[in-house]
């Protein structure tokens, strides 16, 4: 009869270890979405602490590029940073980039460009590009930028001075590669690999005395730390710690403002279509320059490589601009190849 009772004590301890592996199963998955919710929150709540508002994309289509002017799929943002201090001051726009997303979704090209740049500003004239802001704030920057590369911005957004410098020490710090040692005050920067957070970023990104290529140089920077954020962003030192997640999240939502259109259901349907794995898919880009010179009421100006931007603005509509940027990433911050 002991043969039976052995037969039946198997099974038993069988089912208890079935039993033990799905609690120890379920128990992982609980906690996956715990978690997960936790970061749907965070993201969700970021989203609707971001200010919105209807004056940085222009009103009406009057004067703008057909909304059908880009190719199906690609999108195109205008981001913006203001040197204003505040106290009602607008102040200029020390930061005008364009972020174009191709139909394929597996790149974001970064293209900025310099505040001296001298163009043609609509229902103004002539002027350097970062005069739209202080003649029509976000909206003429935004209509400005619009009519060099004849393209409507689908959405725009735009980060504080305060929003900035918080962002990348929430980040603990961001490293680029620095072209040219140079020093502002207190900070020192030599050449090659710096890493730099809060004030010093600031201070950083806004130097243009003392660089080889002015203006240029600092364009540059300012491209070098959006990517540097960005793909920060990506590590996961940032995305694995949901505390610092949480901080990173934080500082998004209280330091950005968006159009209205850039809803939450926006910003997520447009983040779960991104195919970008690193920082190899952000590129950067400067609009094309051909030299410096001087405007005819004496300011110092960077003078538009005219061919070139046509070349850049059809890349843009056409969903081309992996081709355009393999063509000229590398040429010189002004002039030819």
């Amino acid at each position: 009869m002991s043969r039976p009772a052995r037969a039946i004590e198997e099974p038993r301890r069988r089912r208890g270890l079935f039993s033990w592996f799905f609690t120890v199963v379920g128990i992982v998955v609980a906690l996956s979405l715990v978690v997960g919710g936790f970061y749907v929150w965070r993201l969700w709540s970021t989203a609707s602490d971001i200010e919105r508002t209807n004056t940085l994309l222009p009103a009406g289509d009057a004067d703008r590029p057909a909304a059908d002017a880009a190719v199906a799929g690609s999108f195109n943002y205008v981001l913006m940073g203001s040197d204003s201090r505040g106290d009602g001051d607008r102040g200029r726009s020390d930061v005008l980039m364009l972020a174009h997303v191709p139909p394929t979704r597996d790149k974001v090209y970064i293209v900025s460009f310099p505040r001296d740049m001298w163009v043609e500003i609509p229902g103004r004239g002539q002027a350097k590009i970062n005069a739209a802001y202080a003649y029509g704030g976000e909206e003429l920057a935004t209509r400005t930028l619009e009519s060099l590369v004849g393209v409507r911005m689908d959405h725009a957004a735009k980060i504080d001075f305060e929003g900035f410098t918080g962002l990348t020490t929430e980040l603990g710090g961001v490293t680029v590669t620095n072209k040219h040692a140079s020093n502002v005050g207190e900070y020192r920067w030599p050449k090659g690999k710096v890493t730099i957070q809060g004030e010093e970023a600031l201070t950083y990104v806004r130097q243009r005395h003392g660089l080889p290529n002015g203006d240029l140089d600092r364009a540059e920077r300012q491209r070098a730390v959006v990517k540097a954020i960005l793909v920060k962003m990506l590590t996961l030192d940032v995305l694995a710690n949901p505390v610092k997640f949480n901080e990173v999240m934080g500082q998004f939502g209280k330091h950005f403002t968006v159009d209205e259109g850039l809803t939450n259901q926006m910003i997520f349907s447009t983040a779960t279509s991104m195919k970008v794995r690193g920082g190899d898919d952000i590129v950067i880009l400067q609009a094309p320059i051909s030299g410096f010179g001087t405007s005819g009421d004496g300011q110092s100006i960077d003078i538009v490589n005219e061919g070139q931007l046509d070349e850049m603005a059809h890349a843009v509509r056409t969903g081309k601009m992996a081709d355009y940027a393999a063509k000229y990433q590398d040429q010189p911050l002004a002039g030819g190849r």
